[in-house]
């Protein structure tokens, strides 16, 4: 089983800036997740909330600001390019979520593939998004990218039933309420374990790839050296 870092090594340093994803080169995670929004001038930023209130304690929206204009009121703020270069140089998987609904459709797709496609990188890179649509849309413009559908609990059965995506990505809460999901033909992506007995609860149930908070913690449960 495979430990990717949640938005890096999250749990030490601030989500999905540089230093969460060194740390989480550091402590030896197989790979990284992180969460992609355009920004107004379609840069592909590193961003989970559609606002900056959470992180930044700024209300203004991501998708209505420049790069330029965000950096100013987070300068830790990073874009894909800078996480996928990290990913090379450590020869580091990477798990890009797509966040929706944006005003911006499906253009955040457009530009990660178009990213991707502009060389050959060392990391395995698979595209998740807990949109169907997302997923559909994906396929369409380049069919051998994989994907991950992500699951929430209102859409579970309508995604698992018609989405193209290869792999699965239900909670750890999903997962353990819902065992028989172990015994499915698609492999497992499962998001967020950072509990002791639900890594290992995963390790036991085939689970194919982790994601985490606390890399260094996962490695110390299972047992990896």
């Amino acid at each position: 089983m495979k430990i990717y870092a949640h938005r890096g090594a999250s749990i030490d340093f601030p989500e999905m800036t540089m230093d969460a994803y060194k740390a989480a080169v550091d402590q030896g995670a197989d790979g990284m997740e992180c969460d992609v929004r355009l920004t107004k001038d379609n840069q592909m930023l590193l961003w989970h909330d559609a606002d900056m209130k959470r992180t930044a304690g700024y209300a203004g929206r991501i998708a209505e600001m420049t790069y330029l204009e965000i950096k100013e009121h987070y300068p830790q703020a990073i874009l894909l390019e800078d996480l996928l270069t990290l990913a090379k140089e450590n020869k580091k998987e990477l798990a890009i979520e797509t966040k929706h609904p944006v005003p911006q459709g499906s253009a955040v797709e457009k530009k990660v593939l178009e990213l991707l496609d502009q060389d050959e990188p060392n990391a395995d890179v698979v595209l998740m998004s807990f949109s169907w649509l997302a997923i559909e849309n994906i396929r369409k413009i380049n069919p051998e990218q994989r994907t991950v559908a992500l699951l929430e609990d209102k859409f579970n059965y309508m995604m698992r039933r018609f989405t193209s995506a290869p792999i699965l990505g239900p909670s750890v809460e999903y997962l353990r309420s819902n065992p028989e999901m172990t015994h499915q033909s698609k492999p497992l992506y499962v998001w967020t374990v950072d509990d002791g007995d639900d890594m290992r609860f995963c390790l036991e149930n085939g689970v194919e790839v982790l994601i985490t908070n606390n890399p260094s913690y996962a490695r110390k449960v299972l047992g990896y050296h």
